[in-house]
């Protein structure tokens, strides 16, 4: 498996805020970096392409994870996150399935291979640092044809963000998560789908960048 220091200078993943990321999260940041039309395209694409009354795993979860849970109906939703406050207020996670991990300390997800239908990670991919550890994990944690959908907006805690992802514009934002697919593993159907600024009636509506692959159905 090629790690992150293999492909990337180190200096992209240095942050302003270097101290441990649970430090950060020690109290719940209940804020979103969607507003609702973004986060109404998110849930519907999630009814689009995530397969109903399967497992899923958010990645990096908070106090929303925007599915429509009414449509897909799922088996499961677990979340993995840094505060277990702010997840135990999110109505999508199932119950009993909250796991307190820093995936920038510990990289390797604490789930069985071939989990988990899809995995999911929403407006948090700027502040992993080792990123290829984590999507080869993703990829070891999904069964077979399951899917990695990552999305993000042109908001973030700037101190704990990536300077790669600081010093780069949000269509870079969606080169580098491709990037980010095609190094970790053999990845499939890889797309993406952009909901651009309205630049029309006040207020402008925050921008959805949303990117997504498969496991192939084949790979055991």
């Amino acid at each position: 498996m090629k790690k992150t220091g293999d492909i990337y200078p180190d200096a992209y993943f240095r942050r302003e805020d270097e101290a441990a990321d649970d430090l950060f999260y020690a109290l719940p940041r209940k804020v979103v970096h969607f507003d609702a039309p973004a986060a109404a395209m998110l849930a519907a694409l999630y009814a689009e392409i995530l397969p109903p009354g399967g497992s899923y795993l958010d990645l990096m979860a908070g106090w929303r994870s925007h599915l429509p849970l009414d449509q897909l109906r799922p088996q499961r939703v677990t979340g993995l996150g840094l505060n277990a406050e702010e997840m135990l207020e999110n109505g999508d996670l199932s119950e009993g399935e909250i796991w307190v991990h820093d995936l920038n300390r510990e990289p390797h997800l604490p789930f069985a291979s071939e989990e988990f239908d899809a995995v999911l990670c929403a407006a948090s991919v700027q502040y992993l640092i080792h990123p290829l550890e984590v999507f080869a994990e993703v990829w070891r944690i999904l069964k077979p044809g399951g899917c990695f959908v990552l999305s993000f907006s042109n908001r973030s805690f700037p101190t704990k963000a990536t300077a790669v992802w600081l010093g780069t514009d949000d269509h870079q934002h969606l080169e580098l998560v491709a990037s980010y697919f095609i190094h970790s593993a053999a990845w499939e159907g890889l797309n993406a789908r952009i909901k651009s600024v309205e630049t029309g009636a006040p207020p402008a509506e925050d921008p959805l960048y949303i990117v997504w692959a498969s496991k192939s159905p084949t790979d055991a």
